[in-house]
């Protein structure tokens, strides 16, 4: 078998990403997926860019900084974005997809594309270069023990919440009614209204609830963005309403009033069989999820798809590791890392790195400087949040407006101007950015690193 240009550890949404990149680039590469011969245990999908969690890539406006970090990969011509609007459901402000459907057509994509997929576990790092790292943050033992090696020091570890998904024709659709929170989208949630009895009981049980030991080592707290429902619910009894079941914004029709409190239902495939409960990630064991959040009224029969979970996150300190290019920094260069490895939280976050990361061992390749991407962006600042932050207090990181340079102009005080300058300017920079290094040929990005 002849050698790839590039290789590629892993086949999420990082790694997918970057292998289409080096495709669109002109060269080979090589995709080492462990799937389906063997499953984490977060995965259980053959399909390529599973999505563990949520189907939610979150908000579509380019006012929200995930919305803005979608348009600019969107420009820079993503396969995950592509996929994503392939295969969008309903969901109000948000960009849902139908899971399987997303993931089966990245894989086709991808297996049109010419990326040869090699479906075993790498146990021992590839000593061939480039080669890019994308192993998610659940790497099978055997090479994390390889990239403790790698780096000098342990990797760090965070635990992340799954929420439970529902079986469609299980849940009682009168209790609830479908609306979107302003009227933004179409009537995309199926909202289940719940009064203040009911709420401050439901409240009590999940605090009670018996929840997953953690042995002694794990005894880390949770990535603050993806917090349990019942870690929610004990910081106080009205937080929750103050949170993911808050009922601002809607109104039920059957009363004309805003309701106490609401959980949201959100559609996880095309045909409404599978319904996502927003927000309610948990490490309440099994049988306590049933009894409890069958007290939700429209839920009483509900029938559990998948059960929430907790499970164990890896990330390398990437300020002490990685290069804004996404490089390795300790004498390998043609060495990068990609996805939730890096320490970004969240599926738009990782197949953004893998689209820097896939760019870059192309343009390595090639002899020519790999590029970082101005700091005005979304994903440039995402990027040097990662790999310039305090590394004694590194944590995992969604993209947010904070982490974009502010405008020159500070005399706007409102939260949405400034947004909408800051989205402008990103918008005119990744142009600028997209143009300077132009596409040429087969779609090879030219140009020397920004300073």
């Amino acid at each position: 078998m002849r050698d790839p240009d590039i290789i590629v550890v892993g086949g999420g949404l990082a790694g997918s990403e970057a292998c289409w990149q080096i495709v669109r680039a002109g060269r080979s590469v090589r995709l080492y997926e462990m799937k389906p011969k063997k499953f984490s245990p977060a995965h259980r999908s053959e399909f390529l860019a599973e999505l563990v969690c949520s189907n939610s890539l979150r908000s579509t406006s380019v006012l929200n900084a995930s919305g803005l970090l979608k348009e600019e990969m969107r420009r820079l011509g993503s396969l995950i974005m592509e996929a994503a609007d392939a295969t969008a459901l309903p969901a109000g402000g948000a960009l849902a997809v139908d899971r399987v459907r997303f993931s089966m057509e990245i894989t086709r994509r991808l297996e049109e594309a010419g990326v040869d997929i090699v479906r075993e576990e790498v146990t021992t790092l590839p000593s061939q270069r480039p080669l890019i790292l994308c192993t998610g943050p659940l790497p099978s033992e055997a090479l994390a023990g390889e990239i403790r090696r790698l780096t000098g020091e342990d990797s760090l570890y965070f635990y992340d919440a799954i929420s439970p998904i529902v079986d469609g024709d299980s849940i009682d659709h009168s209790a609830g009614f479908w609306a979107s929170r302003y009227g933004k989208g179409g009537d995309d949630y199926l909202n289940l209204p719940l009064d203040e009895k009911t709420y401050y009981a439901f409240v009590a049980e999940l605090v009670r609830g018996r929840k997953v030991p953690l042995h002694a080592f794990e005894n880390i707290p949770p990535f603050e963005g993806c917090l349990p429902i019942e870690d929610l619910a004990a910081r106080g009894k009205d937080t929750l309403a103050h949170g993911p079941m808050k009922p601002v914004g809607l109104v039920d029709p059957r009363t004309g009033k805003q309701p106490f409190a609401v959980v949201q239902l959100r559609r996880d495939s095309a045909s409404a069989s599978l319904f996502n409960i927003v927000g309610f990630q948990t490490k309440l064991v099994w049988p306590e999820q049933d009894r409890i959040f069958r007290m939700i009224p429209g839920l009483e029969r509900a029938r559990f798809h998948r059960y929430g979970s907790l499970h164990k996150n890896a990330y390398v300190n990437a300020p002490r590791l990685l290069a804004p290019t996404l490089q390795f920094k300790k004498g390998e260069t043609a060495l990068f890392f990609a996805g939730q490895m890096t320490g970004v939280e969240g599926y738009v976050e990782s197949a953004a790195t893998g689209l820097l990361a896939g760019v870059n061992a192309a343009r390595l390749l090639e002899g020519r400087a790999p590029v970082t991407v101005p700091a005005t962006t979304a994903l440039g600042a995402l990027v040097r949040y990662i790999t310039h932050a305090d590394p004694d207090h590194f944590q995992p990181m969604n993209v947010n407006f904070g982490l974009l340079d502010p405008p020159s102009d500070r005399g706007h005080a409102a939260r949405g101007p400034r947004r909408s300058e800051l989205a402008e300017r990103a918008l005119e920079e990744i142009e600028a950015w997209k143009r300077r290094y132009t596409i040429r040929g087969a779609d090879t990005l030219e140009g020397d690193a920004l300073a």
